[in-house]
């Protein structure tokens, strides 16, 4: 399942990023950020973070799709209409309503696809991904990927690499993991 989200950022002060940095849609400079779950919704797959808002749902998940096996299917909303990878909900025609199997059909599609909309809840408990993100903009992706990390921790899967699929998948994304032991720093 596949979604994504915008989320503000500092206006830049260079004019050309600026300008690619701007949503239309919030009316804001955003970052754009994508994030693949597992059917059952008990890890995270895939995640990318720090692109341009303005960037559609669709354009974002077909710069990146070569990760995934070519046969691989996915569910995900209505921004993501006319990709072949993806299965969306039925549409509703214009000046019409739907009629009753399709609404039905809805219905059942929606109630699979809302994990992925409660993980990405979980990953916007964190203050940093709620709020306008005032750190280094270079560190979006980094600081992004250690709270879907972090959100799994919270929901009760463990971060190790082992036969552990969750674990593996964990690494795939690059969550940061914190080292075991500190080493003291080198005085002088």
């Amino acid at each position: 399942m596949v979604d994504s989200y915008e989320q503000l950022r500092e206006r830049p002060t260079d004019n050309k990023e600026q300008e690619e940095y701007y949503s239309g849609k919030a009316s804001k400079h955003t970052f754009k950020s994508q994030i693949i779950i597992l059917p059952d919704a008990s890890d995270i797959v895939d995640v990318i973070a720090g692109e341009p808002g303005p960037k559609s749902d669709i354009t974002l998940f077909r710069e990146n799709r070569d990760n995934f096996d070519t046969k691989q299917k996915f569910q995900g909303d209505l921004g993501y209409l006319g990709e072949d990878l993806i299965d969306t909900p039925i549409k509703t025609p214009r000046n019409r309503k739907l009629t009753s199997d399709p609404k039905q059909e809805n219905q059942q599609f929606s109630s699979k696809r809302v994990f992925v909309e409660h993980r990405i809840r979980s990953v916007k408990i964190f203050r940093v991904v709620q709020e306008r993100f005032r750190l280094n903009p270079q560190k979006y992706a980094e600081v992004i990927l250690t709270i879907c990390g972090e959100s799994a921790l919270r929901e009760g899967f463990p971060l190790q690499a082992t036969a552990n699929p969750k674990g593996l998948v964990r690494l795939r994304i690059g969550a940061l993991i914190l080292p075991t032991k500190i080493a003291p720093l080198p005085s002088g």
